[in-house]
């Protein structure tokens, strides 16, 4: 196989490891989710909250909605910057 797909195809450790996955149930070749940087989640409820801080003060800052909404820095910032 390696030299009909060179490096395309998997290593032997690669296919043990997929073969043990499909046999203890595994039906998806997809990635499953990662511990890590946790998903962000924007609610049509906290857009609204942030819409309504900014249409109340047009100079206030994300830290400042931070702290009232409680919610994440990176949430507050994509709410202001890129939910538009």
């Amino acid at each position: 196989m390696k030299v009909r797909y060179g490096d395309a195809c998997l290593s032997l450790q690669q296919v043990y490891e997929w073969t043990r996955k499909f046999m203890n149930g595994v039906s998806s070749v997809t990635d499953s989710p990662r511990p890590g940087q946790a998903h962000r989640v924007v609610t049509p409820e906290a857009v609204a909250a942030v819409e309504a801080i900014v249409k109340e003060n047009s100079r206030v800052i994300v830290n400042e909605i931070v702290a009232h909404l409680d919610m994440s820095h990176g949430s507050a910032h994509h709410i202001i910057h890129v939910k538009k």
